[in-house]
């Protein structure tokens, strides 16, 4: 146990690791040694940040409480603190089943735990963060909560109302991660389309992403967690305008059947989402969309099925995720419906629609051979430098494979990349002129 040292473990999304990255400024800020997501946590303290948003997230988070506290009985830790959406959603159960943790928190009252350990919040330093990303990229949260109230979604239980952030105070931080080196932001949001209705009165995202885009130092701009009704198509024209606005949109469509879009409460129908798509084409040539899709909602047919497997094959998205449905307290869909689709059924179609996105992936892999790509260099991997296009968002998407043997690259910079070779999941290139 090394006295003075925090262990911070983030579990779940990309927005609770910016939590996560704040929390490790105030910290250090206050004396602090700290450390995230150590393989070997040897602090007397350790800060686990939960996620609740689904059965199997919230259970590998009550497991790695667990297993913290199973280091404290054993002489190992001296405190366990517990934040996080779980915390948020569970937290009169937690604190009776979990006694060996000292404190829980919430979503959005972590900076309590400063106070518990007798230091401040420095307000000053507020925009400030550790970056536990390669230095040369990082998310950046634009709003908290969501307004959409989709029936199977848990989210605006646990974060409550959309709430943006103020537009200067975005735009200081943006300044603030590229006096640091960061080049690459991943803006992110649980409805990015929504930003600026409650401040502003309109939807400003493109706004935003403009002033993010004239900010000196910022080379590429990407989208994730946009919303397919009332979808603001000024976004559209900036992403067609500006090079530093990544032709890529992530968008969560979850179905294309009618019924099943009304009864999980979509605001969007098949006809529309179609439409969405062909414009989104149309006025970004060459935009890369990923999308995330559900089977197995209730009452879901297999005539429903089969129109979403006709949509996933008319539609060729560049990227795409599904997962079936899960039952979660509290929700719409779980007070209204009966999960009355088999879990067989419900795996049945899962792999069938991963098996045709697939086939898919590995063609648009093979259709980018013999050309070039404006590619950054994530890091170095036995005898590969790994990097990514425009069109890969980290962790999630390709990545571009380049022999190390072919001369030494810098990690964090651009070098035009032509591939020479795909797989379903990588592509392989040298760099060229």
């Amino acid at each position: 146990m090394i006295k003075g040292r925090v262990d911070i473990i983030t579990m779940g999304c990309s927005k609770n690791l910016v939590d996560s990255e704040k929390l490790m400024r105030q910290l250090e800020e206050c004396g602090y040694e700290v450390t995230h997501d150590s393989e070997t946590p040897e602090g007397e303290i350790a800060v686990i940040n939960t996620c609740g948003f689904i059965g199997d997230a919230k259970e590998e988070s009550i497991n790695m409480i667990l297993e913290f506290c199973q280091r404290k009985e054993e002489g190992e830790l001296n405190k366990l603190y517990v934040m996080g959406c779980l915390s948020e959603r569970y937290l009169d159960e937690l604190k009776e089943e979990i006694s060996q943790v000292d404190q829980f928190y919430g979503k959005f009252n972590w900076n309590g735990l400063l106070a518990d350990l007798k230091e401040h919040y420095t307000a000053t330093i507020a925009n400030e963060r550790v970056l536990t990303t390669p230095p040369h990229y990082a998310f950046l949260k634009i709003s908290e909560g969501c307004n959409r109230r989709c029936a199977y979604c848990a989210i605006p239980i646990i974060t409550g109302k959309h709430v943006s952030r103020p537009m200067e105070e975005i735009l200081d931080e943006v300044r603030y991660l590229v006096s640091k080196g960061v080049k690459e932001f991943q803006i992110i949001a649980q409805e990015l389309t929504y930003y600026g209705v409650d401040l502003y009165k309109k939807q400003s995202i493109a706004e935003l992403v403009e002033k993010i885009s004239d900010i000196e130092g910022v080379e590429w701009i990407r989208l994730h967690y946009a919303y397919p009704s009332n979808f603001p198509m000024d976004l559209l024209r900036v992403m067609r305008e500006r090079e530093n606005v990544c032709k890529y949109l992530d968008i969560a469509l979850q179905h294309v059947s009618t019924k099943i879009l009304k009864k999980m409460l979509r605001r969007v129908t098949k006809e529309e989402t179609y439409a969405l798509v062909e414009k989104m084409r149309a006025e970004v040539p060459g935009i890369c969309l990923r999308t995330t899709l559900m089977v197995g909602f209730p009452g879901e047919t297999d005539k429903d099925f089969e129109e979403l497997v006709e949509f996933v094959k008319w539609a060729k998205f560049d990227r795409m995720g599904a997962f079936s449905y899960s039952e979660e307290d509290g929700t719409y869909a779980a007070d209204n419906y009966r999960d009355n689709v088999s879990k067989k059924k419900k795996q049945e179609r899962l792999d069938r629609l991963m098996e045709i996105q697939q086939r898919i992936s590995t063609k648009l892999n093979y259709d980018k051979v013999g050309s070039a790509y404006k590619t950054i260099i994530d890091r170095m991997e036995g005898e590969y430098y790994i990097g990514r296009t425009e069109y890969d968002s980290p962790d999630v998407d390709t990545e571009v494979l380049i022999p190390a043997a072919n001369g030494e690259l810098e990690i964090g910079k651009f070098y035009n990349v032509k591939i020479n070779d795909a797989t379903e999941f990588d592509l392989m290139g040298e760099v060229c002129d």
